[in-house]
């Protein structure tokens, strides 16, 4: 009566980083990231990275959705949305689509947010003249 169906192209991994733990070095997945340690090092992803209250994590990053609670330090590149926490502490760079903040939150970053938003053209705020 009722089929389980599955998508089988889903990614359900989940890397842990856990704390006390350090990583130094480039790390690549399909699956998720969740850091309460630290990283030092380049992190690409096309899942959700992770920085727990006590994650640390200094280098580049890469991935479709971030939610950061910690520190981050680097140039962090997020294809989807950024959730930044009320503990976390952000310095860089930033490229974003979507972004949300909590009160609290240090954000001491160039951030660049590419949307949905459609540019006006209006030949650079000059008005059009017309000569005969």
């Amino acid at each position: 009566m009722f089929t389980d169906k599955k998508n089988t192209n889903q990614v359900l991994e989940r890397n842990i980083i856990a704390k006390n733990t350090s990583i130094t070095g480039d790390v690549k997945s399909d699956g998720d990231f969740r850091i309460d340690g630290s990283v030092e090092g380049t992190i690409i992803t096309n899942g959700r990275v992770i920085i727990g209250a006590e994650g640390f994590v200094k280098g580049d990053v890469q991935c479709s959705n971030a939610d950061i609670e910690g520190t981050f330090s680097g140039k962090l590149v997020v294809s989807e949305l950024l959730s930044l926490k009320g503990s976390a502490n952000i310095n860089g760079e930033v490229f974003i689509n979507k972004l949300s903040v909590e009160p609290g939150a240090t954000f001491n970053a160039t951030c660049e947010m590419k949307s949905g938003v459609k540019e006006l053209k209006n030949n650079g705020g000059q008005k059009e003249e017309k000569t005969a």
